[in-house]
């Protein structure tokens, strides 16, 4: 009998580009795998935002597998490229992140930081508009998206720390549920594991989850190497700290 594969998912387009991608993979390593995408509604599915950082608690009847990390980072877009530097006082930046709007107005106090929701989609046609002068959004999502038409500067974690797990996919099944964990274990990476762990454990210590400027990220330079920032919503006051260890004792 040929193996079949039910892979539930949000509808947004991000969602299901990210739920493509790990169906190709697995068909890859899988020739002849059955696949079919099953999209998941839930009560409020437009406002609904959980990422990594969050969404893994571990008190769930799931066993999870991270997938290849993408780009962690941060993107400034805008009309034209832009950085930093040109985001004067009185120029228009959309987020509806408390981490992203503490470290912009840390960076550039004079910015009128805009709340902005939605799907990348949603942000970059509220740009098209005139509404902002630029958005910050994950570099994952445009990457993802196949957006390569747009002025899209990454920002550097030393001044834009992501946040924990971002860029990062993970995989839940069920416990047990052993053909399946075989299967979405063939494109675990341990390296992304790791380093997702330890921003999450990081943000667990810290608590507040998305209500808190809070950011990490862990990366692989021979040990572990991790950046965290943490600062109150207007970037007053902001704290930046780093610390390397071996990679196989993070915790």
């Amino acid at each position: 009998m040929t193996p079949s594969l039910r892979a539930g998912t949000r509808g947004s387009p991000l969602a299901l580009a990210q739920a493509d991608e790990v169906v190709v993979r697995l068909r890859t390593i899988r020739p002849g795998l059955r696949t079919e995408t099953v999209v998941i509604r839930t009560h409020g599915d437009e406002g609904y935002r959980e990422d990594l950082g969050t969404a893994l608690d571990g008190k769930r009847a799931f066993t999870k597998r991270i997938e290849d990390r993408e780009d962690p980072r941060d993107a400034l877009v805008g009309r034209r490229l832009m950085t930093l530097d040109d985001l004067g006082p009185g120029v228009r930046v959309g987020t509806s992140s408390l981490r992203r709007r503490a470290q912009l107005l840390s960076q550039r106090p004079g910015l009128e930081v805009i709340a902005l929701h939605g799907n990348v989609n949603t942000r970059l046609r509220r740009l098209d508009s005139n509404d902002f002068d630029a958005v910050v959004v994950a570099a994952a999502g445009m990457r993802r998206l196949h957006i390569d038409d747009r002025f899209a500067h990454p920002l550097s974690p030393d001044v834009m720390t992501p946040a924990p797990g971002q860029g990062a996919l993970a995989l839940e099944a069920r416990k047990g549920d052993h053909p399946v964990l075989d299967l979405l274990s063939a494109i675990d990476d341990p390296s992304a594991r790791r380093t997702t762990e330890a921003e999450r454990a990081l943000g667990a210590r810290v608590g507040g989850g998305c209500n808190v400027p809070f950011g990490a990220l862990a990366t692989v330079e021979g040990g572990m190497r991790l950046r965290a920032v943490l600062a109150d919503p207007e970037g007053r006051r902001i704290i930046r700290s780093e610390d390397r260890g071996d990679a196989s004792r993070w915790k």
